[in-house]
């Protein structure tokens, strides 16, 4: 499938999946986590979830992260340029819906993308070669691209994958896992 088609087909799949189901799938990927040889890293970047979206709950990632006492970065859009700035998240982060609802840091410590050592990826679809669909804007794409070679890139997804998708471009970056409730998939 296309990627056009693979964002209505998710989006479709996630509208239909209740607030119960998502928070137990949501505790389902954050346990397989757990199986993963990551846990000797000290950066780890979080997405926040856009509950209108209906995507995976990374509440219980933070409190696995928390509780591994690592250092958890979270980041700011840039719209205009379609970039993330990358913050520390302390006790005294202050954070506010922007208008697409993604919770952002208002300010803080920045943390410099050659820091990162695990970056947990929001995504719509991916194919069992660890590509993904997003949303289309390409934000990660560029985040990504300017990371060092050995961050690992984990996506997470309530839904399988798919056997191939079709348009995948040389911008693309591939992830080295995927964790669905049910998997780990490997890359």
């Amino acid at each position: 499938m296309f990627k056009k088609e693979l964002r209505k087909k998710y989006k479709d799949l996630r509208q239909s999946l209740s607030s119960s189901k998502i928070e137990e799938k949501s505790l389902e990927i954050s346990n397989h986590l757990l199986q993963l040889n990551i846990w000797d890293k000290t950066y780890y970047h979080l997405f926040l979830s856009i509950e209108e979206q209906k995507e995976i709950d990374t509440e219980f990632i933070l409190h696995v992260l928390h509780g591994k006492d690592k250092e958890i970065v979270v980041s700011k859009s840039d719209f205009t340029s379609l970039e993330m700035t990358h913050y520390l998240l302390t006790d005294n982060t202050k954070f506010k819906k922007n208008k697409y609802n993604i919770l952002e840091p208002l300010y803080g410590l920045e943390v410099p993308v050659a820091k990162i050592d695990v970056i947990f990826v929001p995504l719509l679809a991916f194919d069992i070669k660890g590509n993904r669909v997003g949303y289309g804007k390409g934000f990660y794409d560029k985040f990504l691209a300017k990371c060092k070679p050995e961050t690992v890139k984990i996506g997470l997804s309530f839904f399988e994958a798919e056997e191939k998708i079709e348009d995948v471009s040389e911008n693309d970056i591939q992830l080295n896992y995927c964790v669905t409730p049910n998997n780990i998939f490997t890359f």
